[in-house]
């Protein structure tokens, strides 16, 4: 909820938050409203991933200070990656250099 309501701030919509964490996350639009609606925690929620994105390394950048691609504990690097995502589609950067295309 908080990532969809900084998009939607911005100008952005649900849809759109959705299929940054679809891309990211390998869910598809199924899976996702399954884990929201189970209100999983982050760490459930990305150990649940089918699968991470193979271009998530491609994510880079600094979040509240730290540069995404140097973070080495796995879980927090999947965490910023999708903070650097959201705040990215907030911020009004075209999908398609979201998503690493």
């Amino acid at each position: 909820p908080m990532y969809v309501q900084k998009a939607e701030r911005k100008g952005r919509s649900r849809a759109e938050v959705d299929q940054v964490i679809c891309w990211l996350t390998g869910y598809s639009a199924d899976g996702l409203a399954e884990q929201l609606a189970r209100e999983a925690d982050f760490e459930a929620f990305f150990e649940a991933a089918p699968a991470m994105h193979p271009n998530r390394d491609r994510i880079t950048g600094v979040i509240c200070g730290i540069r995404v691609e140097e973070i080495e504990d796995p879980f927090t690097r999947h965490v910023r990656q999708l903070d650097k995502l959201v705040d990215e589609l907030a911020k009004g950067k075209a999908m398609e250099k979201i998503l690493r295309a």
